[in-house]
C-alpha cells in the first residue's frame, strides 16, 4: 500500500514493495543482541534516530500509547522471556496484529537484522521506564462551545474558531484544512465533501469516531479496502489536525474552500 500512497504524492517517484518477508534467523538473534555495543547515550541516540527517519515514531512512543502500545509497555511486557529479542525482532519485520488488539502494524522487511537487533535491545531497555503522568480528567480539559446553523450548541475539547471571532479559523483547523486537501482529499473529496473512491470523512467523524480512532486507520490504514497506511509521512499532529478539520466540516463550522484564517 505504500505504493498507492507514494504514487499519490509523489508522481514520479516510485517504491518497488517488497511483497516476500524474509526469514528471520530465531536462533541468531539473541546472539546479535548481545552483541549490540553497550547502551550509552550515544547508542541511545542513533537508534532514537533510526526510529525517527523511519516510521516508528508515528504510531509508538517511549511512555504513552498513541497508535500501538508504548515502548516502555512493550519492554515490561517482554524483557522476562527468554525469546524475547527473536519475537519482537519477527513483530517489527513481518507486522500483523493480535498482541495488542486488532489494529494492524506496518511490516518493515527493509530493516537489516543489525538494526533490528539494535531497535529491540533499545526496546527491552525501558522495561523500568516510568509511564507518562496520567493526563488530566475530562473535566479539567477545555471545552468551546458552537452554535451549529440548526441552533444546537455543541461542546469541542479543541478550538475551532480564532478567539473573538467566528469566521477565523484555528491554526490547527487550518492547517489540518492544508493536509488533507494536499493528499486526502484524492480519494475523500476536495474538502471533506464526498466521493465515489472512498468513505465520506464527514460521515465517519459523525458515527461517534474519537481522534484515537481516526488516528490508528490513518497510521494503519485498511489494505482490504484499499486504504493506504501513512504511517512515517503523516505525524501524529498532522493526523489530529486533519480529524478536526473534517470534525468542523462535519459540524458545518468549517466552509468549503481555503477558510478565512488569522494568516489572512
Amino acid at each position: 500500500m505504500s505504493r498507492l500512497r507514494d504514487a499519490l504524492i509523489r508522481p514520479v517517484i516510485f517504491v518497488v514493495a517488497i511483497l516476500t518477508i524474509q526469514t528471520i534467523d530465531v536462533v541468531s538473534w539473541p546472539a546479535k543482541a548481545r552483541q549490540a555495543p553497550a547502551e550509552g547515550k550515544s547508542e541511545a541516540a542513533n537508534t532514537e534516530k533510526l526510529l525517527a527517519d523511519g516510521d516508528c515514531r508515528s504510531c509508538h512512543a517511549p511512555d504513552r500509547k498513541v497508535v500501538g502500545p508504548s515502548y516502555s509497555d512493550i519492554a515490561r511486557r517482554y524483557a522476562a522471556q527468554a525469546d524475547a529479542v527473536a519475537k519482537l525482532a519477527r513483530s517489527i519485520r513481518q507486522g500483523g496484529s493480535g498482541n495488542w488488539g486488532n489494529v494492524s502494524m506496518t511490516p518493515h522487511p527493509d530493516l537489516k537484522d543489525e538494526q533490528l537487533a539494535q531497535i529491540v535491545a533499545w526496546i527491552l531497555s525501558l522495561k523500568d521506564a516510568q509511564p507518562a503522568p496520567t493526563p488530566p480528567i475530562q473535566a479539567e480539559v477545555k471545552q468551546y462551545k458552537y452554535t451549529l446553523n440548526s441552533g444546537k450548541t455543541v461542546a469541542l475539547d479543541f478550538q475551532v474558531f480564532v478567539e473573538g471571532s467566528d469566521k477565523k479559523v484555528a491554526k490547527d483547523i487550518f492547517r489540518g484544512y492544508q493536509i488533507y486537501n494536499s493528499y486526502c482529499y484524492r480519494c475523500h473529496g476536495t474538502d471533506a465533501t464526498t466521493s465515489e473512491l472512498a468513505p465520506d470523512l464527514r460521515r465517519f467523524t459523525e458515527a461517534g469516531t474519537t481522534p484515537q480512532d481516526f488516528l490508528s486507520v490513518a497510521m494503519a490504514g485498511r489494505e482490504e479496502k484499499g486504504m493506504p497506511s501513512w504511517a512515517g509521512f503523516l505525524s501524529e499532529e498532522d493526523v489530529r489536525q486533519i480529524y478536526r478539520y473534517v470534525k468542523g466540516r462535519s459540524l458545518e463550522l468549517v466552509p468549503t474552500g481555503r477558510p478565512p484564517s488569522e494568516y489572512d
